[in-house]
């Protein structure tokens, strides 16, 4: 099964390690510190508050998932897809306090119009 937070973990602690600022992953059993970055997946990040976020990787393909479009062979089925995936994004960006950082690398997501409303 395809889960985004696997493919794209690594891509975000990559680009983190590369500033050299201490950082933490998050996981399931999360304790959080003053003082380093904290690395999680936007499924984790539900419920949770920081002072800043990067929300990294808002690509076409990536949000929304390609993969879980593709799967999908109703079209009802679709729209709940979109409307999932339109939810997680939103999570992920109202969990910035103070700032609010939206990355794309390549085609930006067709959710980030919504953003500009």
């Amino acid at each position: 099964m395809y889960k985004r937070q696997d493919n794209e973990l690594p891509r975000a602690k990559s680009t983190v390690e590369s500033t050299g600022i201490g950082h933490r992953v998050l996981d399931d059993h999360m304790t959080m510190s003053t003082g380093s970055i904290c690395v999680c997946t936007m499924h984790l990040a539900k419920g949770l508050e920081f002072r800043a976020v990067a929300v990294m990787a808002c690509d076409d393909q990536i949000v929304p998932s390609q993969p879980r479009i593709e799967a999908v062979t109703d079209e009802a089925d679709l729209e709940e897809v979109y409307a999932t995936e339109r939810h997680l994004l939103y999570v992920a960006i109202t969990r910035a306090r103070d700032q609010l950082l939206v990355t794309s690398g390549g085609p930006a997501s067709e959710f980030l119009d919504d953003l500009k409303q």
